[in-house]
C-alpha cells in the first residue's frame, strides 16, 4: 500500500470559524482523515500540506514511526506541527480501516464507554452579555452536560499598553459578571473558566482571590506557558481554594510538557490532538503525567474530526478527567461529515465510535461548496495564540 495524495481542505462553517482538515488517499482505495484546525493560519497550514505532500506522496502510509517523527525544533513551529498531527491521526485511520477495527482498539483498547464531556459554551454565547452566556448554560444543562466552560474576559489584554485602564478594569468586571451569571444558572454544575493568558502573574493572582466565591473547578490558562515560577505559584493558590489549574493546550511533542510535569505546573494538562503530534505523542504526554498524579482533559473546541479522534484516544487514557467539545457554534458539526450522526452527544457524554477506522469520512464536494475565507476580525486576539 502507497500513498498517491495529500490534500488540504479548508471549510468555512461559521463567519467566525474555519475548519481544516487533511485527507491521505492511498492505491487500495483507503483514505484516512485529520483535522489540523488553527484558527487565522489557513494559507500556512495549506502550504505546508503541500510541503508534506511532495515528501511522502509513494510513501508506505503504515510506517507512522518513520513518517512522523515530530522535532521540537523544526522551523515550521506550530503551523508544521498540527499539520504533521492531522498526518498522523489520518495514518491512524487508514491503519484502522485496513484492519477491521476502530481506532481504539489498535491503541490497546478502551478503557472506558463512554466518554465523558464538558461543553464549552464560549462560541455558542450570543449576546456575548451575562444574560447570553446565562442562556447557553441553560441550553447545555438541558442536553444533560454538568460541566462547563466559558472564556469570559475578552477583550483584555494586560499587556495591551494602548488600552485605557479603566477599559481593561470594565472588561475585568465584565468577565466576572458573565461567570456570576454562569454559575446562577448551573448552581451545580462543574464550572470551569479559561483567561486565555490575557493575565500577567500579578493579575492572576487577583484573578484568583476574585474568583473565589463561584466555587470553579479549574481556571485555565491564566499566564503565558513558559512562565513556570509563576505557573507554579498561581496552581498553589488555585488548590488553597479548592479548584485545579489547567493549561498547555498549544504546545507540541513530549519535551514540550516534559518540562510542565517535572515542575508541578498544572494539575490538568490539556493536549491537543491537532497540535500535539497526534496519538502516539499525546499517549506519551498522558503516561509521563501519569506517573505525577496528572490529570489529562484534552483540548478540543473545534471541528469533527479532531473530536471523533480524540474519542478514540480517551478511551485509552487511565488519567483522563473528561474531554472539551464546542457546543452550539453550529449544526454543521454532525452534518459536515459522513457518520456525523455517530457525534451525536449523550447526557454529558459521547458513545465510543466502533466502525472501522475513525468512523467519519469526508465529501469533498460538500468542502468546495464552503471554501474557508479569511477573518477580517479574528476570534482571537493574535497575541493570545
Amino acid at each position: 500500500m502507497r500513498i498517491t495524495d495529500i490534500a488540504f481542505h479548508g471549510i468555512g462553517v461559521t463567519p467566525k470559524t474555519n475548519w481544516c482538515f487533511l485527507t491521505v488517499s492511498t492505491d487500495t482505495g483507503l483514505t484516512g482523515l485529520g483535522e489540523c484546525t488553527l484558527a487565522n493560519q489557513e494559507a500556512g497550514l495549506a502550504a505546508e500540506a503541500a510541503r508534506l505532500a511532495a515528501l511522502h506522496t509513494g510513501a508506505d502510509p503504515l510506517a507512522r514511526n518513520r513518517l512522523c517523527q515530530l522535532l521540537p525544533h523544526a522551523p515550521g513551529g506550530l503551523v508544521a506541527q498540527t499539520v504533521l498531527s492531522a498526518f498522523e491521526q489520518a495514518l491512524w485511520d487508514i491503519a484502522a480501516q485496513q484492519a477491521g477495527q476502530p481506532i481504539h482498539a489498535l491503541l490497546g483498547g478502551a478503557l472506558r464507554d463512554p466518554i465523558p464531556l464538558y461543553a464549552n459554551i464560549n462560541r455558542g454565547a450570543s449576546p456575548r452579555t451575562p444574560e447570553g452566556f446565562a442562556a447557553a448554560a441553560g441550553r447545555a444543562l438541558a442536553q444533560g452536560f454538568t460541566a462547563l466552560k466559558l472564556a469570559p474576559f475578552e477583550p483584555m489584554v494586560w499587556q495591551d499598553a494602548g488600552t485605557d485602564p479603566a477599559a481593561q478594569r470594565a472588561a475585568y468586571a465584565g468577565g466576572l459578571a458573565r461567570i456570576a451569571a454562569v454559575r446562577e444558572a448551573a448552581p451545580d454544575a462543574l464550572l470551569m473558566v479559561d483567561a486565555h493568558w490575557r493575565f500577567s502573574p500579578g493579575g492572576a493572582a487577583g484573578l484568583i482571590r476574585d474568583l473565589e466565591p463561584f466555587n470553579l473547578f479549574w481556571l485555565e490558562c491564566p499566564v503565558a506557558e513558559t512562565n513556570h515560577p509563576a505557573i507554579r505559584r498561581l496552581r498553589h493558590m488555585c488548590n488553597d481554594r479548592g479548584m485545579r489549574l489547567a493549561g498547555a493546550e498549544t504546545l507540541s511533542g513530549l519535551a514540550a510538557y516534559r518540562p510542565l510535569v517535572e515542575a508541578g505546573c498544572y494539575d490538568v494538562l490539556m493536549p491537543d490532538l491537532k497540535h500535539a503530534g497526534g496519538h502516539e505523542e499525546i499517549r506519551r504526554i498522558a503516561a509521563l503525567a501519569l506517573t505525577a498524579g496528572t490529570e489529562i482533559a484534552p483540548h478540543n473546541p473545534t471541528g469533527p474530526v479532531c473530536h471523533a479522534h480524540s474519542l478514540h484516544l480517551c478511551a485509552t487514557l487511565p488519567n483522563l478527567l473528561h474531554l472539551e467539545v464546542q457546543f452550539g457554534e453550529t449544526e454543521r458539526f454532525f452534518s459536515l461529515m459522513q457518520g456525523g450522526d455517530l457525534l451525536a452527544f449523550g447526557p454529558g457524554a459521547a458513545a465510543l465510535p466502533q466502525a472501522p477506522g475513525l468512523g467519519l469520512s469526508l465529501d469533498p464536494a460538500a468542502a468546495r461548496n464552503s471554501p474557508w475565507a479569511p477573518m477580517p476580525v479574528p476570534w482571537l486576539d493574535p497575541r493570545l495564540g
